[in-house]
């Protein structure tokens, strides 16, 4: 039997490392589904993973309520996603600027995803735009931004897998 998880939330409401390193085996598995299809219903769940319908919907609630699971996203069908235009932008940003460059950045739709990063850069941006001329303008915003000293933009050709 899994041993219970730890349900340390600090004040922000994040988990702490200790909660989401805790996590048991049912937890990450049932966690692999919801990333896998968020909407998955309670007893499909169940029935993939061998448990009764209300300890799974019991896990969730209790995922939800540690700050595990902050949210669900959707994910576009294959077809439409194909038709979006994506770029990864590494960005490298003015001293003391990150705090400032990063609220700007996250004002902007087309940035699906925005990292930090060791190496020569400071920060990763996914972008995703409907066409070239609106993926050109989100990567002129970028670099437009406050703090941003520099910017590199690698255009994705195709996506070979995705989990």
């Amino acid at each position: 039997m899994d041993r219970p998880t730890e349900s340390r939330v600090d004040p922000g409401g994040t988990p702490s490392a200790l909660v989401t390193s805790m996590l048991d085996a049912t937890d990450r598995a049932l966690v692999a589904l919801l990333r896998e299809n968020a909407r998955i219903g309670h007893a499909e769940a169940a029935r993939r993973l061998k448990l009764s319908r209300t300890t799974v919907q019991a896990r969730v609630e209790s995922l939800e309520r540690r700050g595990v699971i902050v949210g669900y996203t959707v994910r576009l069908a294959e077809e439409m996603s194909r038709r979006l235009v994506r770029a990864q932008v590494t960005i490298v940003v003015a001293p003391k600027a990150l705090a400032a460059v990063i609220r700007a950045l996250q004002r902007l739709p087309e940035i699906r995803a925005l990292y930090s990063v060791a190496g020569p850069f400071d920060l990763l941006a996914t972008v995703e735009a409907e066409d070239v001329p609106s993926l050109d303008a989100a990567i002129d915003a970028i670099g437009a931004a406050a703090g941003v000293e520099r910017t590199q933009s690698s255009i994705i050709l195709s996506t070979k897998f995705e989990r």
